[in-house]
């Protein structure tokens, strides 16, 4: 007995129990320094546009009158489906270049690699002027033989190369030379067993790259590809040295004219924003839909954080020990 009961006050007592949750209070983290900070930038924003409304110079009456204006809008159109088809040419295009240069073959290699050289080598302003007076280098295009007279097709370059072909041209081989990295390496970020596994299964490579490796390699693709396209969106500005019609065309055909060049500069501004803001809905949805199951997938609007109710750092406080 005296043995037992030495035992029993050696033991340690036992664990108190658990408090109910009821009695903690989650209190958020109060960053006092992220506050001070961001009323100096709202006040610092507030009193940059305060300035910009007052200014007589800025002429805001000019920039409501050609906001809406028809020749906006026609150019508007021309910025657009430019936009549209040179992604379209240069995502292909530059797909076909990336898994080119994935090839063992080193023909295939030698040339894709030669054309990401050239294309991203060379500055886009430069290929545009390039394009838009390509009649001084041919004169004519002519498709045959070579080294024969014999000639299937044979057409002016002035009717065939218009200012918007030309534009058309510049814009997406040049985005052809940047897809293709971006699409490499989207590809070489798949696990080389993906490949494997669907070769064991009997698929061959041209189906196992469309159906098993692409799919996977779009949440690496997606993000730099969407700031592509707004890039290129406003890379459509530069083809106003060719007269391509397009919206920085013609607000600089407008501004030649009355002279107005910082008013007619905040409506091209205001359009691109626009625009921009536009093309952000789709890259997020996107983004969301191919980062399904991965870390970091779960993607916060800019709205929901700046309205707080995006996730927020906190502390737990016992209410008996504030009490």
């Amino acid at each position: 007995m005296a043995t037992l009961k030495a035992t029993r006050d050696t033991m340690p007592p036992a664990p108190a129990p658990a408090r109910p949750a009821d009695d903690l209070v989650v209190v958020p983290v109060r960053n006092y320094g992220r506050w001070a900070a961001a009323l100096a930038a709202l006040a610092a924003l507030v009193g940059l546009v305060g300035s910009l409304a007052k200014n007589d110079n800025l002429r805001w009456d000019i920039v409501g009158d050609y906001l809406f204006a028809d020749l906006i809008f026609d150019g508007l159109f021309t910025t657009l489906w430019l936009t549209a088809a040179a992604m379209a040419l240069g995502l292909t295009l530059g797909t076909l270049v990336a898994v080119m240069r994935l090839s063992p073959s080193p023909v295939l290699y030698g040339l894709a690699t030669f054309f990401v050289w050239i294309f991203r080598g060379t500055p886009l302003l430069v290929q545009i002027i390039f394009w838009g007076y390509a009649a001084a280098l041919y004169k004519y295009v002519k498709i045959g033989v070579p080294f024969t007279d014999i000639t299937f097709f044979q057409a002016e370059t002035n009717a065939l190369l218009t200012p918007a072909v030309a534009a058309l041209l510049a814009l997406g081989l040049n985005e052809a030379a940047y897809a293709s990295e971006i699409v490499r390496a989207g590809i070489q970020s798949v696990d080389q067993g993906q490949t494997e596994a669907a070769h064991s299964l009997g698929m061959r490579p041209a189906l196992t790259m469309r159906r098993i490796v692409l799919p996977q390699a779009m949440r690496v693709i997606i993000p730099p590809m969407g700031n592509e396209t707004i890039n290129m969106l406003k890379m459509t500005a530069l083809v106003s040295v060719i007269s391509a019609h397009d919206l920085m065309s013609n607000i600089q055909d407008v501004y030649a004219q009355n002279y107005q060049v910082i008013p007619m500069l905040v409506v091209a501004s205001l359009w691109y924003l626009a625009l921009v803001t536009l093309l952000g809905i789709p890259q997020a949805w996107l983004e969301r839909r191919y980062g399904r199951g991965s870390a970091g997938a779960q993607h916060v609007s800019p709205l929901r954080r700046l309205l707080g109710t995006a996730a927020r750092p906190t502390r737990v406080k016992n209410k008996e020990a504030g009490r």
